[in-house]
């Protein structure tokens, strides 16, 4: 089973700026702090040098706090017998503070990063710029960068990154001009956001976040409403079912077709609601496409619901507590006006989930959608992927091009009430209320027709089980991907589903064993 091992909090750069500061203003030497994420530098370069044989370690240095990291990362591994060179992009005497005492510390040679040879070299540490870099690099540092990755693609070298690879946003996960390509990147006390957002994760290795003497104490100073997507996440949140249950107890998802040529898409959704532990679940179908589902399902009932009346009629049962619409639903005013039922003020609770369609419908009118989703009778949750989201929030998308995913589902989210599952590699997941989680793995066996319908059923699933719905988002993400990371080459959506029961058992499992 995939399971996170970070920390469940995730911070920005400002946080962890902040979390230093409390902790050397508590008595904390940041000297202290810097050895301490030497040791731990050190302890993963040496771990790497032992599997690939290698001794001869050159170490680049830059300005600031990382760069003193790498010059007592450097002292530590040649107290270990390994053959270290250091070089920085700065004259020594520019340093100050920390970073001067560490650099001074260091018994060898410091030579010049800008004409440094790699040649012979069997590891580079990247100890340059780390989280706190605001600005893109300059020409000169983009020369040397990408010469850096040059001599690991062509020699198969491995790069050590010191808290993130230089020139990549610690909180957007943007590249700043240029950016190391690491193998492994070693941070300290929580991982960031740029970690897990793309682009920028692409260029992190193996992440390994290593605890260096700041005290989890200070993350209640912090108000993190940022976390890693990970089982300990929504785990307690998660219904299971009981001895003295029954089907309607577990809820009632109601899931709308389309027309008779595109029924197959909500067809994933209803079976995928089903599997995600839904009591009962019925497909709304128009008249012309009720042979078509009927003839293809057998534990989802079908049920005739002709445009927004139909739907309507079928709404009055207040036990169908959970609604998805959107996946071969079509583009049309007819569909607007479903979503429009469905999210109608209503004396009864009512989940809804929009994807697909239900989305796209609202693409020239996003405020009618917008107004529908602040007055619906429950949560809704969205679950755009990258073309869905900037062809809904248009204006969001356009007038903030700097905005990173995460600040984009948050703006998205308090703009129309509704829980923003961004999807995609680094899915996002936003809630009004500021709350917000980046996925930290994903496998690429997803990209695949079909696999976001799935997606929006196991939400609608998890919804008609009173599951938060936040934590119930999380969750359908979570088991999603992890279905496909069972599966592997060869899958289609379908997969996910039949994978569903074998995700559940592993993680229930897990729980019996206490783990």
């Amino acid at each position: 089973m995939t399971v996170s091992p970070y920390p469940r909090e995730l911070l920005s750069t400002q946080q962890m700026a902040f979390a230093d500061r409390l902790t050397i203003e508590s008595g904390v030497p940041g000297l202290d702090l810097m050895e301490q994420a030497a040791a731990e530098i050190a302890q993963v370069t040496s771990q790497i040098l032992q599997k690939t044989s290698g001794r001869r370690v050159l170490v680049i240095c830059g300005p600031g706090n990382n760069g003193g990291d790498g010059y007592a990362a450097a002292r530590r591994l040649r107290a270990q017998r390994y053959k270290v060179r250091v070089v920085s992009i700065n004259p020594v005497t520019e340093l100050r503070g920390d970073a001067a005492s560490a650099a001074a510390s260091w018994p060898g040679e410091i030579g010049s990063a800008w004409d440094a040879d790699f040649q012979g070299v069997d590891l580079v540490i990247d100890a340059l710029f780390g989280t706190g870099l605001t600005r893109d690099l300059d020409e000169r540092a983009i020369g040397l960068v990408e010469r850096l990755n040059k001599w690991r693609r062509e020699t198969g070298q491995n790069i050590v990154s010191v808290d993130i690879p230089s020139g990549v946003d610690g909180t957007t996960g943007g590249i700043r001009g240029a950016a190391v390509e690491a193998d492994t990147t070693v941070t300290f006390f929580r991982v960031k956001t740029g970690h897990l957002l793309l682009p920028g994760r692409l260029c992190c290795g193996k992440l390994v976040c290593a605890h260096i003497g700041i005290r989890a104490s200070a993350l209640a100073s912090l108000a993190v409403d940022t976390f890693v997507n990970e089982a300990e996440l929504w785990r307690q949140a998660l219904p299971t079912p009981q001895i003295e249950g029954h089907k309607y107890s577990r809820g009632h998802a109601l899931v709308v077709s389309g027309g008779a040529s595109f029924t197959g898409a909500a067809r994933l959704s209803a079976l995928a609601a089903l599997r995600a532990g839904a009591g009962l679940v019925t497909l709304a179908s128009p008249s012309d496409a009720l042979v078509v589902n009927a003839s293809a399902l057998t534990s989802v009932m079908v049920r005739p619901a002709d445009g927004s009346v139909g739907l309507s009629a079928l709404l009055q049962d207040e036990r169908k507590n959970a609604i998805a619409l959107g996946p071969g639903l079509g583009v049309s005013e007819t569909s607007r006006q479903q979503v429009e039922t469905v999210l109608a003020p209503s004396d009864y609770f009512r989940a809804c989930v929009l994807d697909a369609d239900a989305l796209t419908s609202f693409v020239d009118d996003p405020e009618r959608l917008w107004r529908a989703t602040r007055a619906a009778p429950g949560p809704v949750v969205m679950t755009p992927h990258g073309g869905e989201f900037a062809r809904l929030f248009a204006d969001l998308t356009n007038a903030h091009t700097q905005l990173s995913k995460l600040e984009k589902a948050r703006a998205a989210a308090k703009l129309s009430g509704a829980i923003i599952l961004y999807k995609g590699p680094d899915t996002v997941i936003a809630a009004p209320d500021g709350r917000a989680s980046i996925l930290p793995w994903a496998t690429p066996w997803l990209a695949t027709a079909g696999s976001g319908d799935v997606l929006t059923g196991i939400v609608a699933g998890l919804l008609a089980q009173r599951m938060e719905s936040f934590l119930a988002a999380n969750c359908a993400v979570w088991v999603h991907a992890r279905a496909a990371e069972i599966f592997g080459p060869g899958l289609i959506a379908d997969d996910i589903i039949h994978t569903l029961p074998a995700v559940w058992k592993e993680f229930h499992q897990i729980i019996r064993e206490g783990v």
